[in-house]
């Protein structure tokens, strides 16, 4: 006898591992972002506006590429809302105030910045102010969130998107014309939408191998070598703007642009890296009882898992779905932690999270039960 429709999974319960951002903590960031923004206002409102709406659209543009490449594992939504808000919040203060004592250091009255401010103390603080966000995910219960390059990416990205969004809607709005600001949404627009998150890139790559590394020292030194790339990256990209069109747009096609291509192969080998991880790990899940053969089967690829999902909504409704949804993400995240495992970073500490993943599918196994029962006499169509 066929399942009786709409068999409705109850909810998955809280997660036994939850890590995330203090809320408070986020609603302050949000208050600080907000009065950079209502201060960019009263100085000129047509300009902030004009500014707000393109640099928004181009925020969004950006944002949607690092979500795509965040399907795998997606991070906890506080901890993306977080990084964003440090960008356009905490980055951005300490780098307008520490650049301004720079320049006043070596620029001897001068009304505009110093070329020794723009050429390298700004990147020097910037790279600084955003990868600073990094390091705090380095620390307690949040590294645990830090499973793969793909992740390390995903949180400088973010992070860099919420400093460039508040950075372009000030210069777009400081121009003396309206033409003026249109060329300068022009060109950190449809230029350099992804810069700031290509500067990043490289303190999340140190970071990244800094991870994989035991030594103190030498996780130090992962990071302080990502961090210098960041910088020379941000460096060369700010001092071409001082040497003219011709060496900016020289830059631009020689240099950046093939970075920025080796960057995005980089991020989606890596997260095609992901997948291949969770398919090795599947089948000691089957061997442990903790999923099924035909779990195994649907589990391994994001198409198999999308399909699945759908068909379990169209089955149980939007509560099955999700159900459905947070078993498979709480199965990726054990297999994380058993990759880490076998890869010879097993610690007490380790081996605790796994004890937790371990509880965390059981949990989501239970409260999904009705529709995954039904899903295993389920095949997904070849695609």
């Amino acid at each position: 006898m066929p399942p009786p429709p709409h068999a409705v999974a109850p909810p998955v319960p809280r997660a036994i591992r939850k890590v995330g951002a203090p809320l408070a903590v986020i609603i302050v960031l949000g208050t600080i972002a907000g009065l950079i923004l209502v201060l960019l206002t009263a100085v000129n409102p047509v300009g902030t506006a004009i500014g707000f709406a393109l640099a928004t659209v181009a925020l969004i543009l950006v944002l949607l590429a690092y979500l795509w490449l965040d399907r795998w594992e997606p991070e906890p939504p506080r901890l993306l809302i977080l990084a964003f808000l440090w960008g356009a919040s905490v980055a951005v203060v300490v780098s307008v105030a520490l650049e301004m004592v720079v320049d006043a250091a070596v620029n001897s009255g001068g009304a505009d910045s110093s070329p020794i401010t723009i050429a390298l103390g700004a990147p020097v603080v910037e790279e600084a102010a955003k990868g600073l966000f990094l390091l705090i995910m380095m620390t307690g219960a949040r590294r645990n969130e830090l499973n793969s390059l793909t992740d390390c990416l995903v949180y400088a990205g973010v992070t860099a998107i919420g400093f460039a969004w508040l950075e372009n809607i000030f210069y777009i709005a400081d121009g003396a014309s309206l033409s003026d600001s249109l060329l300068t949404a022009g060109i950190r627009l449809v230029m350099g939408p992804f810069a700031h998150p290509l500067f990043t890139t490289f303190t999340a790559i140190g970071v990244y191998f800094a991870l994989q590394q035991r030594n103190r020292l030498t996780k130090a030194g992962c990071v302080l070598i990502g961090y210098l790339g960041a910088v020379i990256m941000h460096g060369l990209w700010n001092g071409s703007a001082l040497l003219g069109a011709g060496a900016y747009f020289g830059l631009y096609f020689v240099w950046m642009m093939p970075v920025f291509i080796l960057a995005v192969t980089l991020a989606v080998r890596s997260r095609r890296r992901e997948q291949r991880i969770v398919a090795e790990k599947l089948p000691g899940m089957v061997a442990a009882g903790l999923i099924t053969p035909t779990e195994a089967g649907w589990l391994g690829t994001i198409h198999t898992r999308k399909q699945v999902v759908a068909a379990a909504t169209g089955y149980g409704g939007r509560p099955a779905g999700r159900g459905v949804k947070k078993f498979a993400i709480q199965v990726v995240e054990l297999a994380f932690v058993r990759d880490r495992i076998d890869r010879g970073f097993g610690d007490a500490r380790v081996f605790a999270l796994q004890q937790l993943e371990v509880d965390g599918v059981v949990a989501a196994r239970a409260a999904a039960g009705p529709v995954l029962h039904w899903l295993n006499g389920y095949r997904p169509p070849v695609a």
